[in-house]
Formats: C-alpha cells, sequence, structure tokens
C-alpha cells in the first residue's frame, strides 16, 4: 500500500498569467477622415488625459475660490427680471427700479441666503451629518425668527 504525500498532490494547475494584447493600428483612411477636425498626426493614444481629482477636492476647491472672491453669485439679471416680478404681484402700477437698488438688494440677500446656509450646515454638523437638508434649513430659520417670513 502506497502512502499519498499531499506535498505531490495537486488539484489544479495555476493559471498562466499573459501580457495584454497590443491595440490594433488604425487604418489611414481613419486618421485622414474630413470629418475630423484638427491635425491628423496626432492619434487618441497620443493626447494627454485629463486630470482626475479625488472626490471632494473639487468641491474644496470651488469653496476656496467662491471664499476668496467678493463678486456676486447670482446673476444681476436673473436678479433683477425676479425682482420686477415679484414687484409686479405686490403693486398695481409699475415700479421702475435703479441699477444701485437692484444691486444692493442682491448683496442683501446673497448675504442672507450665505448666513443661513451656514447656520444649516451647523445644524446638519450637530446631527453629525455632513448633507445639508432641507429640515436643517427650516431649524436655523426657526431658531434665527425668521419663519414668519
Amino acid at each position: 500500500m502506497t502512502r499519498h504525500n499531499p506535498a505531490n498532490r495537486r488539484k489544479s494547475k495555476t493559471p498562466v498569467h499573459r501580457p495584454p494584447m497590443p491595440a490594433p493600428e488604425t487604418p489611414q483612411s481613419e486618421v485622414d477622415s474630413p470629418r475630423r477636425s484638427g491635425p491628423s498626426s496626432i492619434s487618441r493614444s497620443q493626447t494627454p488625459k485629463k486630470r482626475r481629482f479625488r472626490p471632494g477636492t473639487r468641491a474644496l476647491m470651488e469653496i476656496r475660490k467662491y471664499q476668496k472672491s467678493t463678486d456676486l453669485l447670482i446673476r444681476k439679471t436673473s436678479f433683477a427680471r425676479l425682482v420686477r416680478e415679484v414687484c409686479q404681484i405686490f403693486s398695481i402700477t409699475s415700479v421702475r427700479w435703479q441699477v444701485y437698488a437692484l444691486m444692493a438688494l442682491q448683496e442683501a440677500s446673497e448675504a442672507f441666503l450665505v448666513l443661513l446656509l451656514s447656520d444649516a450646515n451647523l445644524c446638519a454638523i450637530h446631527a453629525k451629518r455632513v448633507t445639508v437638508f432641507p429640515r436643517d434649513i427650516q431649524l436655523a430659520r426657526r431658531i434665527r425668527g425668521v419663519d414668519r417670513m
């Protein structure tokens, strides 16, 4: 009776890893296509790849950018259109607005919104979340006493 040695017994062969196949070359007729714009000597493999940031990095870059700047965040024409529309609802006669009055109103409303959203962010952080929900904004308004608006 022969005894089987477990070191000599193999269940299966180890797989052989092959290097990836090279991409097939494109024919010259595809490279010189009349619909393609730009130089035809540069192939797709030679163009540089677009830089990809890790998730959240782009958002932090945008936050720093907007915190450094002092320009308005809402477009002036859209805001002026909204103000005139609301004014038509509450007024029978047509009201004309000066440019400086619209700019002052926009500055004040954007400052109000930024402070409200930062308070709502604090409410979300207090609830151990990083996402601001509508209930955070409602809580911030209620604490501020702006609930009646």
